[in-house]
């Protein structure tokens, strides 16, 4: 005995279930301009909570990844708490560096207090300055001519009285001491007269003989005397330069006189200007015209470094600011500072974070076919520009970048910035380089990025997770509570007052309400990805200035919104062609067995689109299996495959308990042409099945999406408002009968907020939405038949679709049966 069908398919949803939209009605004021602004984020306490804790929690590794997707106005919220905070910080310490006299290839760091450093380097420019003037002025005096004539004299001298000796020697003797183009040397005299060589090979040999002898000797005293002309001219030199070197180190102190006075409290930068005195006066030949004989140095001293022009010779003196520096220093001698200025920490944004951009650089200038570098060409990164602060960056860029995430890591953990010069070892250019000490980090950093990166980073690389210890989660969407719309108006006030965009009245609020609410994904949410929302109220400004409105209205946004979809429909209109067109084969009026029309989402690219496909089922006797032609050629993705062992199951379980399943079932997604994943048809794709097992045709003015489990229970998808928009898009330039609608799983009901034009044809009783929770509802709104409940007696009731199915399914069975001991018997023995 069968039991009686007790299963009634649910009605067709109403329109206000279609489009749950917002009531303009509740809304108490006239525009948004007179409510009051929304003070920070709506909805991100806990993203908020986490970034407070971040930036006040003075701990090692404490740094924050802010994740979410793109328009939560992430960076707007990060940047608005680090700069308020940062104002009630204490402003950094100025870093700078120095030249290094003793190894010049190692810059000296110097930390300053805030803005130090420009005054340091002002007063350092101030007092070359006075040099250049003072040290030629002091050079060209008539006191120091005439000590340098006197010591000249001295030297010249001693040597003449020498020289002038041994030729009053040589005279008493019978010699003269003759100059010549080879130099000093000895000849006969007689008479007065130097002997010509005739006059003396014609003297005896004895006496020629006691000539030579006695210039032999005179030649000697004579090189002894020549010799010692060098020692005399450096003695001169060295005189000269101990003169120099005496009145440059008055010249000198002087000069350094008000910057040390400034500076009485640093020890690092007196040990600095002490180096710097020393040098000036090793080398204050620089600061003397070049050609005078003043400048030229003794051999062996030190020798400044030859540069192309005259004031690099100077560089070395210079100071280069790193971080810091802003606070200018006074008019005057250059040494005074105005008072720090109230600035607070840094709070610095690094857009393009390359390596040389994050932890600094060191250029490079051509000089005689060579790269030649020195401490000025050192040039700070953010983390020297944000020291003492906050550096945000993007996580995403970062990673793109060769060096940079890996140098980021060892300055967080080592707490000190050193630049660095990747590949400079294997460069094949002749370079100079520099060992800059490392300056210490006292900093925050913030990456934003997208959860999945987050989560890629936390599991594959291991220091992440020490040096990121907090995020900041910010959510995707608003609860709908009692106050949210109201919050949300006073949001879309602030942002039309900070944008200059006309205000909004009640309507246009409600209308960007509603779709802040599909953008969300349910009408119980609101999106707070305020990127397209504040966009949307942009255009809809626009088109009301277009219009000579002064307030934006529903017609304003509703303008926009269709202006948005028709500059991205040109892909969706061609598509929907084709089937209008009957070159994509889709049915929406009749009915067919074994032919359903399944909805799909397309996206181009932030552009989605809803688009039906037929789906087909054939059936005959075979091993039980479901053959699913979308995987057998490799078009169908695991999810699809999955979605069809399911179905397999269900028909397994529900037909096949008392019997094998001996079925051979194709499906199949006709004319499609590319692959198919997800299991949102499989409900679909077992409908199919269904009417074919069952012989009972389908109504084509219907089309399914939901995925379906092996209990028969349909299950949620995705893109549900796009899918019915392009099937109800289809019957629409077809016609619209008002028997054509969309099945839907009830899950997916509150993700509706259907365009308004669908909710109006439900109204008219144009087209219909329903929400069927199981198989047996859907099989019946899809056929007219009822699908039969299963008796104690473990039949279903005669005519019901489950009934039908049950008796195909036992004739497949029994057929399979009956030919295997056919084809037994007539197989001889062996």
């Amino acid at each position: 005995m069968t039991s009686e069908n007790t299963t009634t398919p649910p009605p067709a949803l109403s329109p206000e279930k279609l489009r749950p939209a917002c009531n303009p009605a509740k809304f108490g004021f006239e525009t948004t301009a007179t409510l009051d602004d929304v003070d920070g984020l709506i909805g991100q306490e806990r993203a908020v909570d986490a970034i407070r804790f971040a930036t006040e929690i003075q701990r090692k590794g404490f740094n924050l990844f802010v994740l979410g997707s793109s328009g939560l106005g992430k960076h707007t919220a990060v940047s608005r708490h680090l700069e308020d905070k940062a104002k009630s910080q204490q402003s950094p310490s100025d870093w700078i560096y120095v030249n290094n006299f003793e190894v010049a290839h190692k810059p000296v760091a110097i930390e300053l207090p805030p803005g130090r450093g420009a005054v340091l380097q002002k007063g350092m420019a101030a007092a070359i300055d006075r040099l250049k003037g003072a040290i030629p002025a002091l050079f060209e005096s008539d006191d120091y001519r005439n000590r340098r004539r006197a010591i000249d004299e001295g030297m010249q001298g001693s040597h003449q009285a020498a020289i002038e000796a041994l030729s009053e020697k040589a005279k008493a003797q019978g010699v003269a001491l003759v100059q010549s183009q080879q130099g000093l040397g000895m000849a006969p005299f007689k008479d007065g007269e130097v002997m010509q060589p005739d006059a003396f090979n014609a003297l005896p040999d004895e006496e020629k003989k006691r000539i030579q002898e006695t210039i032999g000797e005179l030649q000697k005293e004579l090189a002894v005397i020549m010799e010692n002309l060098p020692r005399l001219n450096q003695e001169r030199r060295d005189r000269i330069r101990d003169y120099n070197k005496e009145l440059a180190a008055v010249a000198v102190s002087q000069a350094l006189r008000d910057v040390k006075q400034a500076f009485w409290e640093a020890e690092p930068v007196l040990a600095y200007l002490e180096a710097v005195r020393k040098d000036l006066i090793e080398h204050i030949e620089m600061f003397v015209p070049s050609g005078a004989p003043e400048a030229q140095a003794a051999p062996g001293a030190p020798q400044p470094p030859v540069q192309p022009e005259d004031d690099s010779r100077f560089r070395r003196y210079q100071v280069n600011i790193l971080a810091g520096g802003e606070t200018e220093a006074s008019e005057g001698d250059g040494t005074q500072a105005e008072p720090p200025s109230a600035a607070g920490a840094p709070v610095i944004y690094e857009d393009y974070p390359t390596l040389g951009n994050l932890v600094g650089r060191i250029e490079h200038r051509s000089q005689m076919g060579a790269l030649m570098t020195d401490f000025t060409l050192i040039k700070p990164g953010a983390l020297h520009r944000a020291n003492g602060g906050y550096l945000l960056l993007e996580a995403r860029k970062l990673m793109t970048e060769p060096y940079a995430w890996d140098a980021l890591k060892r300055a967080l953990r080592g707490g000190c910035v050193k630049i660095e010069a990747p590949g400079a070892a294997a460069s094949p250019m002749t370079t100079t380089t520099l060992e800059p000490s490392p300056i210490p980090l006292d900093i925050k950093v913030v990456l934003f990025g997208d959860r999945g990166l987050y989560y890629q980073l936390a599991a594959l690389d291991p220091d992440f997770s020490d040096l990121f210890k907090v995020a900041a989660d910010f959510e995707e969407v608003l609860e709908r509570e009692d106050d949210a719309d109201l919050l949300y108006a006073r949001l879309l006030g602030s942002v039309a007052r900070r944008e200059d965009i006309r205000p909004l009245d009640p309507s246009a609020v409600a209308r960007v309400i509603d779709h802040s609410a599909r953008l969300s994904g349910a009408s119980d949410k609101l999106s707070v990805r305020m990127s397209p929302v504040v966009d949307l109220i942009r255009e809809a400004d626009f088109w009301a200035g277009e219009a000579g409105n002064e307030v934006l209205s529903a017609d304003h946004i509703q303008k926009a919104l269709d202006e948005q979809d028709r500059r991205l429909s040109r892909i969706r209109e061609r598509s929907y062609e084709t089937i209008t067109e009957e070159t994509i084969l889709i049915d929406t009026s009749g009915a067919k067995v074994g032919q359903i029309n399944g909805l799909s989402v397309l996206q181009v690219g932030g552009f989605s689109f809803g688009k039906p496909t037929r789906i087909t089922a054939r059936v005959g006797m075979g091993s039980g299996k479901v053959l699913d032609i979308e995987r057998e050629v490799e078009l169908g993705g695991p999810l699809h495959t999955k979605g069809v062992l399911i179905l397999s199951g269900f028909l397994a379980a529900r037909f096949a308990q008392a019997m094998p399943m001996s079925l051979a079932a194709t499906l199949v997604f006709e004319q499609s042409y590319g692959g198919v994943d997800g299991d949102s048809a499989s409900s679909t794709e077992l409908y199919a099945l269904l009417s074919a097992l069952a012989d009972v045709p389908i109504k084509q003015g219907l089309a399914v999406t939901g995925s379906v489990n092996q209990y028969g229970e349909v299950q949620a998808i995705g893109g549900v408002n796009e899918k019915i928009e392009g099937f109800f898009e289809i019957c629409k330039q077809r016609g619209l009968t008002g028997d054509q609608g969309v099945l839907i799983p009830p899950a997916n009901v509150r993700n509706l907020m259907l365009k308004p034009e669908v909710a109006e044809a439900a109204r008219n009783g144009q087209f219909r939405v329903f929400s069927v929770e199981t198989i047996d509802q859907g099989i019946e709104i899809l056929t007219g038949l009822p699908a039969g409940k299963r008796g104690d007696d473990g039949r279903y009731p005669e005519g019901s679709i489950n009934a039908l199915v049950a008796e195909r399914v036992r004739g497949f069975a029994e057929a399979r049966r009956d030919f295997h001991r056919g084809f037994a018997s007539e197989t001889p023995l062996s």
